[in-house]
């Protein structure tokens, strides 16, 4: 969608962002080490997500792994936001919860997204409002987004009702984060 809107435009809008302060974060939950080393086979960190996981490409979710959770981790949540977008607060492109606490990895394409079948149980509401992979897309020259992906693990399940947004997915994990871990990609559409 944002692929439409004319380059002087996002050149225009090249100042504004959400904000790399806004992502979920350490001040969502003080004291969490940041002990899980999150990669992908796909990007490294820091390093441009490959044009094949966005709206520029297929579309699909790029593979993640991480290293062993600690003990007591019952659950995994993900949570992947663009904090370059030109809005108050970041694009949140995906929320999954309730991940297996022994799962490692994903592979790419796990998660549903536009034209893929994928998983869509415990799936959060994106910024677009559907449950699924929001594909990165920012505005052409607006020059480079990053993508922060943190994964966390949750000394308990989490429980919603139907496909819940950013803050009441944040709200339920607060007192139950053991460990997080962070990827960040970044993408830019010339």
């Amino acid at each position: 969608m944002l692929e439409h809107v004319p380059a002087g435009l996002g050149h225009a809008l090249r100042g504004v962002r959400a904000g790399f302060e806004k992502v979920v974060s350490e001040a969502d939950f003080p004291g969490v080490a940041d002990s899980i080393k999150m990669t992908s086979n796909a990007f490294e960190d820091g390093s441009s997500i490959p044009a094949r996981y966005t709206e520029d490409g297929e579309k699909i979710s790029p593979p993640l792994q991480w290293d062993k959770v600690p003990s007591g981790t019952a659950a995994l949540a993900l949570i992947v936001e663009d904090p370059d977008a030109p809005s108050p607060e970041p694009l949140v492109h995906l929320l999954a919860w309730d991940l297996p606490a022994t799962l490692m990895a994903l592979p790419e394409g796990e998660f549903k997204s536009p034209g893929h079948a994928g998983l869509e149980e415990q799936l959060g509401r994106n910024s677009f409002l559907s449950a699924g992979w929001l594909a990165p897309d920012p505005p052409t020259g607006h020059g480079p987004h990053l993508y922060v992906f943190q994964i966390y693990a949750l000394d308990c399940k989490l429980d919603f009702d139907g496909h819940p947004g950013r803050n009441s997915v944040v709200k339920a994990m607060k007192g139950h984060v053991l460990a997080k871990g962070v990827l960040v990609g970044t993408y830019e559409r010339s």
